[in-house]
């Protein structure tokens, strides 16, 4: 029996549809993506990415937002004509997800994933959330033809190594997942059985219960690995290649991009639409960006000490030493403001 604990007439407040699609008649693959203000830039460039780097391949698109701007819909409006795709822009109504909890880097917005499932109950087989801060480098055909067995409730990616799947065991106190832990950036959802199994309400109330909220560190992603232990399909690491570009800071990196990366997450707080952050990594998001409507648009400047404490550091890295000494003197200016 389906359960859903959002429904769309009490989160969903209005719905801008782009659609040039024209005659297609093929069943579209829907991508969905639940962001704030900060992460609509990322948005737009990531579609692009993925529509530039799978030509010929129906898709759908769905972008759950709490803010949207008149240029904001010129410019999301503009990239579905210019791939000839449908890009569906749900205004979401914040004040159930309020009370949840969150962190600086972790608001309420992470919690639009539960309203993306729901949303979709009865509607199509599988959707695919994605974080906004990831790129398309290659060919998804692998997710569209993917088929899920029974009891599979979604497919995801693995995170970290064994001492990092067996410590989330012990503090999650869920012994399963010493077999596998994963990120929830990357979530190919099998629609019916998510319903089937209550898996949205039963995160969100999780997600009220004190003693659990005091064991976990990443909200609705520990949640998730507690409630899809057995349940989830693990497929291969091509499609959620984690990537902070603050690693680039080290002496010495090792970046798991490849030819074979299908998305790159650009995990961490510097992202490929920072000024600082030009490096070869973040070629598959600036590719996108040059063919997309903001191709023209300035990448963002740092708008706090915490940027611009980064900015100098890759600023230095990069041998930029000018703009390095003024993003320390802006750091520093921010800091004691």
């Amino acid at each position: 029996m389906s359960q859903q604990y959002f429904n769309d007439s009490n989160v969903i407040k209005s719905v801008m549809d782009f659609n040039y699609t024209g005659d297609c008649t093929a069943e579209p693959f829907i991508i969905a993506y639940g962001i704030d203000k900060n992460f609509l830039y990322g948005c737009g460039i990531s579609i692009a990415s993925i529509l530039l780097t799978n030509p010929g391949v129906p898709l759908e698109f769905h972008v759950f937002t709490d803010f949207f701007s008149d240029e904001d819909r010129s410019r999301f409006e503009a990239l579905a004509k210019q791939y000839g795709t449908r890009i569906v822009v749900s205004m979401i109504d914040c004040e159930k997800l309020k009370s949840l909890p969150s962190t600086r880097n972790w608001t309420y917005a992470t919690y639009f994933r539960f309203i993306i499932a729901d949303h979709f109950a009865g509607k199509t087989e599988k959707v695919l959330y994605l974080d906004a801060d990831i790129a398309c480098q290659g060919s998804i055909q692998e997710l569209v033809d993917l088929r899920f067995t029974d009891e599979e409730i979604a497919a995801v990616v693995v995170e970290g190594n064994t001492n990092w799947w067996q410590k989330r065991a012990v503090s999650l106190d869920t012994p399963g997942l010493k077999n596998g832990y994963f990120n929830a950036g990357f979530l190919l959802m099998n629609i019916e059985k998510w319903a089937e199994e209550g898996i949205s309400t039963k995160a969100i109330n999780m997600l009220r219960d004190p003693a659990v909220v005091s064991k976990i560190t990443h909200l609705d992603q520990d949640v998730l690995n507690m409630l899809l232990v057995g349940k989830a399909r693990y497929v291969d690491k091509k499609f959620n290649t984690q990537f902070s570009i603050n690693y680039e800071l080290k002496e010495q990196v090792v970046n798991p991009v490849d030819d074979s990366t299908v998305f790159i997450h650009y995990i961490g707080p510097t992202k490929p639409w920072h000024v600082w952050a030009t490096y070869p990594v973040s070629h598959a998001f600036l590719n996108a960006k040059q063919h997309s409507p903001w191709q023209r648009d300035a990448l963002l400047s740092p708008a706090n000490a915490n940027q611009w404490r980064y900015a100098a550091k890759h600023y230095f890295k990069q041998k930029k030493y000018l703009a390095g000494v003024s993003g320390y003197l802006n750091y520093f200016m921010h800091k004691v403001k």
